[in-house]
């Protein structure tokens, strides 16, 4: 059959681009264009084989093989294919499972079935050997294409090199035009501007309103000498701030100390966008009864909006939190809402904000992070809600730090 089909292996590719535009393998230090790399591979393949495309086969590792965001985007491309392996963890590193072989078995099934003339490679791995020629034998010419090496050596492996028909390196120039370094110091990508409302986030004092007015605060009480100085300043801190922290209540409480009372008007801190603001027992009733995007959402939408993160969302934070609060506007019916959750910024009710973390963990937003979604991402994100929200209210919003 007069065509060719290109197989991937996105582990080899993506890792030895890394290691030659951030300097390691880490795939962490990269973002890649995956529209672009496909359409490349395409190009490339066309014009080196002088054969019409069939398919493109992209075999990548994922965590107990469920796909990733890139993943998802990729098996709706034209004439991509998917294939997974197992993604492990062993002393502290990834490793994939699964994937050579499911290379191999697609080569050789290929190559026996006649379905195309030519085959191109794109790997290092020399355990591909035996697949190899088997191709070759079936009639199969086979094309050998490698990452430029960082270093100017092989990164691939001798027998695979010296066994293949027609080999090719793809450089630093070809690997540019949809792999770029995430670590901004080299040519690669310019510094992203700095977005202002994650900087106000990230800079936001801390507000007088948290701590209580001077006024309000209740004076010191004069210690008697023969008080001693209590256990470890911890009374007089506790008095000084006015409202203490969990960590100055287990310190009152002790093993060895008299459990002290903290002042009457004294409430618990809890972190927020604004800085340390007392949290109340329970949210306003407009904030409880704010409906969630997933209830204002019918099943047609559903489908569409997975449509749309697969093919069009970058999966950058804010950008995310965007997209977010854009469907819930859309469909959100009664338009006092949008006014009552303006007023409520910059705390996004805990229904909402709870749906919307759970919406950008689908981007690997989790990924390498304990199942946690960095602190500056959750800000980005929240950012990048309330900037829609103004931009579809015209209400600006004061900056955090006022």
């Amino acid at each position: 059959m007069d065509r060719c089909i290109v197989l991937v292996d996105a582990g080899y590719l993506l890792g030895a681009a890394a290691s030659l535009l951030a300097g390691e393998p880490s795939r962490s230090r990269i973002t890649v264009d995956h529209t672009a790399l496909i359409q490349g591979l395409r190009e490339r393949a066309e014009s080196d084989t002088q054969q019409p495309l069939l398919r493109i086969y992209w075999f990548d590792g994922a965590p107990d093989r469920v796909p990733q965001p890139e993943h998802r985007r990729l098996r709706v491309m034209p004439r991509v294919t998917v294939r997974l392996g197992a993604l492990t963890r062993s002393d502290g590193r990834w490793a994939q499972k699964g994937v050579d072989a499911a290379m191999h078995a697609e080569l050789t099934e290929l190559a026996r079935n006649r379905a195309c003339s030519d085959v191109v490679l794109v790997t290092g791995d020399g355990d591909l050997l035996p697949g190899m020629m088997a191709a070759k034998e079936h009639g199969v010419a086979v094309h050998l294409w490698a990452v430029q090496a960082a270093d100017g050596d092989y990164n691939q492996s001798e027998d695979l090199v010296a066994e293949a028909d027609e080999r090719r390196v793809l450089d630093r120039t070809w690997i540019t035009k949809a792999v770029r370094a995430k670590d901004y110091t080299g040519a690669c990508a310019p510094q992203p501007a700095p977005r202002p409302e994650i900087a106000a986030i990230l800079s936001a004092p801390l507000p007088e309103s948290a701590l209580g007015a001077p006024a309000e605060r209740p004076a010191p009480q004069p210690r008697h000498p023969a008080d001693g100085p209590g256990q470890n300043g911890t009374e007089e801190r506790v008095a000084a701030k006015g409202v203490p922290t969990p960590k100055d209540l287990a310190a009152l409480r002790a093993p060895g100390t008299q459990p002290a009372q903290p002042p009457a008007s004294a409430t618990l801190r809890w972190s927020s966008d604004k800085g340390w603001v007392d949290r109340p027992t329970a949210e306003p009733p407009e904030a409880a009864s704010m409906p969630t995007l997933a209830q204002l959402t019918t099943a047609e939408q559903r489908w569409a909006d997975r449509e749309e993160d697969i093919t069009t969302v970058g999966g950058d934070p804010y950008e995310v939190g965007q997209v977010f609060a854009r469907r819930w506007v859309e469909r959100l019916g009664d338009q006092s809402h949008l006014q009552k959750l303006s007023g409520m910024y910059p705390r996004v009710p805990h229904r909402v904000d709870g749906e919307l973390l759970r919406y950008a963990a689908r981007f690997g937003l989790l990924a390498h992070k304990d199942d946690q979604i960095d602190e500056r991402d959750r800000y980005a994100i929240r950012a990048g809600f309330w900037r829609e929200i103004s931009v579809r209210t015209g209400v600006e919003h004061p900056p955090l730090d006022a």
